[in-house]
């Protein structure tokens, strides 16, 4: 007998049918609240039994009413029988339902949008950086759940140099985007290494406040976009409360105390299968010393990494126009200083592909090790 079961961190799909093997019904659930359900639906994830050698036709009914339908459009289902291992199965979307077929090689496997992020592993996170000699992790408070809220503090405290440049990296403000965490693994993995040459520099010239997941309660939730309360955390910089977006509000309290040279905020998107960098071009403030700082961080990721590119993306905002609501565009413009949106892909990425697993979060942890580097390129210049 098959069963699809969601009944852990993450999990979200419904069934509407598992009659029949070749013809399994599912519907996408939509974000879920302390208000009920929101109209917005991307992020599943679940776990099938009972069908070892059965071939397998997974039909997700409402692909089009997704909040991204586009992101479905070369896009393939990522799969695992271990929760470690994942990797991408036969996934076809003809404008209406999105199909993926596998015959598993055992009665257990589990299907997700992007490999998971668990919430047990972003507490070993913080616990495993927490270790070293150059990490303070310090409480911010509750989100609406009552998850807390963490960020860790990361320099050289033996360094005797005098103003060091705040760096911020925070990630998951849009839960399901899951890369954004394996990113920040990857990058704090390389910050803490001592004998990373890279970051020995870095950790005496700067301190680095990470958070690794701005949203936590979406992320257990199962949402892609938004947290307990319904709301978009990248939609609420300008005016913040803790009764809608206690995270948003801990986070830029602690940026004004601390101030910002340097803020990177890591997610991923649906439908552009490459990696690239949003920056603050549309704000007012915008000066031809930002533009200098963004081309110069820009050009070293690009001489650093082939899993980086700067031919496509978002294009460009007028200046004047930019979203202050935005996390790179309100803080940009309060602090006067250099601010990206980082973006990774759901799908795969289309300059330098991999079949068997698209992008992933091994990928992602590679992409923020690099980072590391056209950091250190700017460093000298904010």
């Amino acid at each position: 007998m098959l069963t699809i079961s969601t009944q852990f961190d993450s999990g979200a799909i419904e069934v509407v049918s598992l009659a029949d093997p070749q013809d399994i019904q599912l519907n996408i659930r939509a974000h879920q609240g302390i208000h009920g359900a929101a109209e917005f639906a991307q992020w599943f994830h679940f776990r099938l039994q009972g069908a070892a050698g059965v071939p397998l036709k997974l039909r997700f009914l409402n692909a089009a009413q997704c909040a991204y339908p586009k992101g479905w459009e070369g896009y393939r289902v990522v799969a695992s029988y271990d929760r470690q291992l994942w990797f991408r199965i036969d996934t076809q979307f003809d404008g209406q339902v999105m199909t993926a077929t596998i015959t598993p090689d055992t009665n257990s496997i589990y299907f997700a949008y992007f490999e998971p992020y668990s919430y047990e592993r972003h507490l070993d996170l913080l616990g495993s950086a927490a270790e070293s000699e150059h990490v303070q992790s310090e409480f911010l408070g509750y989100t609406i759940d009552g998850r807390d809220m963490n960020l860790l503090h990361i320099t050289d405290a033996s360094s005797t140099l005098q103003n060091k440049k705040n760096i911020w990296l925070i990630a998951r403000q849009h839960p399901g985007e899951t890369m954004a965490e394996w990113f920040v693994e990857g990058f704090l993995e390389r910050l803490l290494d001592v004998d990373d040459p890279v970051s020995r520099v870095l950790l005496a010239k700067c301190v680095f406040h990470v958070v690794p997941n701005m949203n936590p309660d979406g992320s257990v939730r199962g949402n892609l976009r938004t947290n307990a309360a319904g709301a978009n955390l990248n939609r609420e910089w300008q005016t913040p409360t803790m009764e809608r977006s206690p995270e948003v509000f801990l986070v830029r309290q602690k940026m004004l105390e601390t101030g910002v040279d340097l803020c990177l905020d890591a997610h991923g998107d649906e439908g552009l299968p490459y990696n690239f960098v949003a920056g603050s071009e549309g704000n007012p403030g915008y000066t031809d010393k930002i533009e200098q700082l963004e081309n110069a961080f820009k050009a070293s990721w690009l001489a650093t990494s082939p899993d980086f590119q700067t031919e496509q993306g978002y294009g460009k905002t007028a200046k004047g126009t930019a979203n202050q609501t935005l996390a790179t565009n309100w803080i940009a413009q309060q602090f006067g200083c250099l601010a990206f949106t980082i973006e990774m892909p759901f799908k795969d990425n289309a300059t330098l592909p991999d079949a068997g697993v698209g992008w992933s979060g091994e990928r992602s942890k590679k992409l923020g090790e690099g980072v590391l580097l056209p950091i250190l390129s700017v460093i000298n210049s904010l």
